[in-house]
């Protein structure tokens, strides 16, 4: 497995070693062939999204091209060939460019860096580009997982929540139909599971749906857990495993369960086309 912006729990399910990332001290070249993590904290799809501070998509898939040529070298042309056409690639991405003018805004004003259309378009391709660019040797098996978070940062998760629930299926309608020739696929509607969660929390183990764990203000929608931001001021909850959140972004250790259960063996409520588990069966339902 190959995976992109993040590491998941999956593996576990998938009864693989926890992916290491790339770069890692003292990996040598021949571990590469059981599979490598190209995550970057905080990264996006579009090079302006956290420049300076992380490893854009782009230059990921460039990173996963100088893999692939190591795994020529060590296997030759037609084992790399081999693995590298029927190995399973997550992709996570997108999150971190929509949502950065939330974060970088916090007088209340959201100025987004092109109009929204154009924005989710622009995003889309840069996806479009990684995989069927840098990734051109033509893999059979690509799990897609598109996910937008719920971020609940002030008032502003209304003007979210429209901006992906008009726009961004468009967008990603126009991904599927480029994609469902060439690739077997999983994309997992994290959107609709993640609004089932927030509202029913309790359906799924939690308490609370709408509250992070930590933060501050409104909803604990300050990006502030840990005070080393600029706002400094946080409170944190007793008991993290109540919440849905953790905090604004980012989900509690049994949220992040709960969706790596949905991608194993999710049925068509919340995947598109294989999940998981047959994805990694693919050979034998093709």
């Amino acid at each position: 497995m190959w995976s992109g912006n993040r590491d998941v729990t999956v593996t576990e399910y998938a009864e693989l070693p926890l992916i290491p990332p790339y770069l890692h001290p003292g990996y040598h070249d021949h571990q590469y062939i059981y599979g490598v993590n190209f995550a970057s904290s905080g990264a996006g799809d579009l090079p302006e999204t956290n420049p300076g501070l992380v490893i854009d998509l782009k230059t990921q898939a460039l990173y996963f091209a100088q893999v692939g040529k190591l795994l020529r070298k060590i296997l030759g042309e037609e084992k790399a060939k081999k693995l590298l056409s029927t190995a399973v690639y997550i992709f996570s991405v997108g999150t971190n460019d929509y949502a950065v003018p939330f974060y970088t805004n916090s007088n209340g004003t959201v100025v987004l860096p092109y109009p929204q259309q154009i924005f989710i378009d622009l995003v889309i391709c840069n996806i479009t580009t990684a995989i069927k660019v840098h990734l051109n040797f033509e893999p059979m098996a690509s799990q897609l997982e598109f996910t937008m978070k719920m971020l609940v940062l002030k008032n502003k998760v209304l003007h979210l929540q429209g901006y992906t629930i008009i726009l961004f299926p468009k967008s990603r309608r126009k991904l599927e139909k480029q994609l469902i020739k060439e690739f077997n696929y999983s994309i997992l509607n994290f959107y609709d599971a993640l609004l089932e969660l927030m509202k029913y929390p309790s359906k799924y183990g939690s308490k609370e749906g709408n509250v992070a764990c930590c933060g501050g203000g409104p909803y604990m929608g300050d990006y502030s857990c840990g005070g080393k931001r600029e706002i400094e001021e946080y409170e944190l909850c007793n008991n993290v495993d109540e919440y849905v959140f953790f905090d604004s972004p980012h989900p509690t250790e049994s949220t992040a369960e709960h969706f790596a259960q949905l991608m194993w063996n999710g049925n068509k409520d919340v995947i598109d086309f294989y999940n998981l588990k047959q994805l990694f069966h693919v050979e034998s339902i093709s």
